[in-house]
């Protein structure tokens, strides 16, 4: 796979994952824990199934034999799927997007510390500029009475991910190594089933009694299958070509998207500093990818030369 379709899939799974806001607008009666249970257990079984699929039966018995890499995997993708919804019921959206802004700084801490993994001064760059960027969007909707126990939870949501990104580098997921180490690195795509699982069998006690109508189940099962498991497995495979840092970064395209499919579909219109900071956010992941693409080609220049 090629940088520039990686790069576009990671868009496309950014969008995906997208779609949870504009969809729980629609919900008539799940709330909080519920809509995280039925979630994680409609993705769970999506799951299930399509690995089952491409693995065979003898995916569950590998599950068992995993490796610990894999199941450290699985409980960061579990954080990830539960940790937003909880910091929801305890803070402000607005904190819980601060929080999550810090992602890709933290992915690209942890890459340099444990995989020894520079990154360029651009990326670097646009780390900062779209933090910055998404900041502007929230700050000023920030309550001064945030309580710290939901800043904790919604600091585990980039967290878990910085940590889960780096898992995938450290399993030999990258497309310049992918050779005779790359067979003998471990399967992590059990990995996002074993998160779904822990996510759906944390969330039930919680979400009891259940108070989800047809309706709600039937958009809760749509985003289980298309908001989280299609996207989680694409990300996995993306993995392999796109470092930590540039995975992380090209994530905030979430809260952009988020945003949009919010207005279009919710009638939720945007303040104008969402629209600054959100261009913000854009512009540096445009540049960002635009000096890279640059780059490659002088390379790819200087060894045709």
């Amino acid at each position: 796979m090629s940088h520039r379709r990686a790069v576009m899939l990671m868009v496309l799974v950014t969008l995906l994952w997208s779609m949870a806001g504009v969809v729980s607008r629609h919900l008539e009666g799940a709330r909080s824990f519920e809509v995280t249970f039925w979630r994680s257990a409609f993705n769970a079984l999506a799951l299930a199934v399509a690995l089952t699929a491409l693995r065979g039966p003898g995916l569950w018995a590998g599950l068992v034999r995993a490796p610990r890499i894999v199941w450290a995997s699985g409980l960061c993708w579990a954080v990830m799927y539960t940790a937003f919804m909880v910091a929801l019921t305890l803070t402000t959206v607005a904190n819980v997007l601060v929080m999550m802004a810090l992602g890709p700084l933290m992915t690209a801490l942890l890459a340099r510390l444990f995989l020894a993994q520079r990154q360029p001064p651009r990326t670097w760059l646009a780390i900062v500029a779209a933090g910055i960027g998404i900041a502007w969007m929230f700050f000023r909707q920030l309550d001064a009475g945030v309580a710290l126990t939901g800043s904790v939870v919604a600091m585990a949501v980039p967290l878990a991910a910085a940590v889960n990104w780096t898992l995938l580098q450290a399993a030999g997921h990258r497309d310049n190594a992918a050779s005779a180490d790359d067979a003998a690195a471990p399967d992590m795509l059990p990995a996002v089933l074993l998160g779904a699982m822990i996510s759906a069998a944390a969330t039930l006690p919680l979400a009891w009694p259940l108070q989800a109508t047809a309706h709600d189940i039937g958009l809760l099962g749509f985003l289980g299958v298309f908001q989280l498991a299609v996207p989680c497995l694409l990300v996995v495979r993306v993995s392999r070509v796109l470092s930590g840092a540039e995975i992380s970064l090209l994530a905030l395209l979430e809260l952009i998207f988020g945003v949009a499919l919010a207005w279009l579909g919710a009638g939720e219109v945007p303040g104008s500093d969402t629209l600054t900071g959100g261009a913000l956010v854009v512009g540096a992941l445009v540049v960002n990818e635009w000096l890279a693409l640059r780059s490659r080609n002088q390379a790819a220049g200087r060894v045709i030369n």
